[in-house]
């Protein structure tokens, strides 16, 4: 409601011209802070927390609003009575949890959140947020078998971390890490892929290793035991879980290890990193391109990582889906794998609520404009409550995306929540609506000296606010 209104006064000889010209902003007069105002929430805590068992976990949750608001939480949907526990403590003057896990079992504290500010005009939420406690689990006992194979041909040792949350990082071993290069290489999944085995390859302790960040540990697997023969080796090699991975040891054509098959197919969310992978036996090693079938590779936010077997789209969009080829070649001949990919979205915005600041019998409008794919729903909440259980209000009608709100009064403050979900996630929002009725008062300070130099412009400035806005006259 502060109109700032800027007039433009043009000297000449006997004439005096006054143009005017008004500027507006929502925001209320510093001097003006005590005019109620709904809930804002300020400050939370991501939607997904991961937390170290070792450490507090911290909840945040500020808010701001007039008068100050009190704060209340909900865990799995149902009232968490803060007091009632121990060890757990809301900061003063804030919704901010901090919870004493030391002597405790941590997952006892794992669940769904979320905050609640409320004062005498309204309630704001905070997002779901979703509460984790890291995990770094041993490996399961399993006996690895000795493999024997004949020099160049294939192999896959299977690695197999253990689900830790988030997920570890992997890495191979002997005595020191192993060297990677383009005929031996990690993949994604934290296999290790041999494109064809050399007798220098022979070894009996390769290590899979998986390490933790959040509790700063690492789990290793059983060692594998490998020996590769050569051609003046008459030992038969030896299969490994029913496989045979004995063949003569000449040359032959590139074949795909991964993915397997002609065709495979890959879901990306828009925003993301897309992250293809091609990984080619054969001898001579081959050698990967990739190529996107009727569209050029954005080369401002690809890279190629693993020797090219690895290709990178970084901050996904739209246009990054299609057909995407990657193809092995060595002296012996080409294959090509084709990997369908599609984009999906979660939930983003287009254009979110903004607060509305309004006078008694004002209209004002709330607009939730959101895109994904697929579409998402709009659910509207008023002071956290779903809009169709909601104490009626005559003066608000809901069409889809918008709210328009007809002939306000002061009992038609509340903090309004747009909810745009599918389900690869959602967005929330709080939007507050404030009917004020407040009497006009100028806000620039009175006898003020303006310099001004002969034949030239001069501006006299007149700030004022006031609800409904005030008409300036001079």
């Amino acid at each position: 409601m502060d109109r700032n209104w800027t007039w433009v006064l043009i000297f000449r000889a006997a004439l005096l011209v006054v143009l005017c010209h008004m500027t507006s902003a929502l925001d209320v007069p510093l001097d003006r802070k005590y005019l109620p105002q709904p809930p804002t929430i300020t400050l939370q805590s991501p939607k997904d927390y991961i937390f170290d068992p070792r450490e507090n976990i911290v909840i945040h949750c500020e808010a701001k609003g007039k008068p100050n608001p009190s704060f209340s939480w909900t865990r799995n949907g149902i009232h968490f009575d803060v007091e009632k526990d121990s060890k757990v403590l809301m900061k003063p003057g804030s919704g901010t949890l901090v919870i004493d896990i030391s002597g405790e079992k941590a997952e006892a504290y794992e669940g769904t959140y979320q905050c609640t500010a409320h004062n005498d005009h309204g309630t704001a939420v905070s997002n779901n947020i979703v509460i984790r406690q890291s995990r770094s689990p041993l490996w399961s006992k399993e006996r690895n078998e000795a493999i024997t194979v004949q020099m160049g041909v294939s192999l896959v040792l299977q690695c197999r971390p253990p689900v830790g949350l988030p997920p570890p990082v992997i890495f191979w071993m002997d005595n020191s890490e192993l060297p990677l290069d383009q005929r031996v290489s990690q993949a994604l999944n934290g296999d290790l892929y041999f494109s064809n085995v050399l007798p220098e390859d022979t070894r009996s302790d390769y290590i899979c290793y998986a390490r933790f960040p959040h509790t700063q540990t690492i789990q290793q697997k059983q060692p594998i035991s490998v020996t590769v023969l050569s051609s003046n080796n008459s030992l038969r090699a030896t299969p490994l879980r029913e496989i045979s991975f004995y063949s003569p040891e000449g040359e032959h054509h590139p074949g795909f290890m991964l993915p397997l098959g002609p065709t495979s197919t890959k879901m990306v969310l828009r925003g993301e990193t897309l992250e293809l992978e091609c990984i080619a036996e054969g001898l001579p090693t081959p050698e990967i391109s990739w190529q996107k079938d009727g569209g050029e590779l954005p080369s401002n936010r690809m890279s190629f990582h693993n020797f090219k077997k690895t290709l990178k789209i970084s901050d996904v969009n739209e246009v990054d889906g299609g057909d995407y080829r990657c193809t092995a070649t060595n002296n012996m001949g080409t294959a090509h794998h084709i990997i369908k990919v599609t984009v999906k979205a979660a939930p983003f915005w287009v254009s979110a609520p903004r607060n509305l600041i309004l006078a008694p019998n004002e209209t004002g409008i709330l607009t939730c404009r959101v895109k994904g794919e697929p579409k998402p729903k709009i659910t509207w909440f008023v002071n956290g409550v779903l809009m169709e259980n909601a104490p009626g209000d005559h003066s608000r009608k809901v069409e889809d995306d918008t709210v328009i709100l007809s002939n306000v009064q002061s009992g038609s403050s509340a903090v309004y929540q747009c909810n745009a979900s599918n389900e690869f996630g959602y967005l929330l929002a709080n939007a507050f609506v404030s009917v004020l009725a407040e009497p006009p008062r100028v806000l620039t300070p009175p006898n003020q000296v303006y310099q001004v130099i002969s034949n030239n412009p001069a501006l006299l400035h007149c700030s004022s606010f006031g609800s409904p806005i005030p008409t300036i006259t001079w």
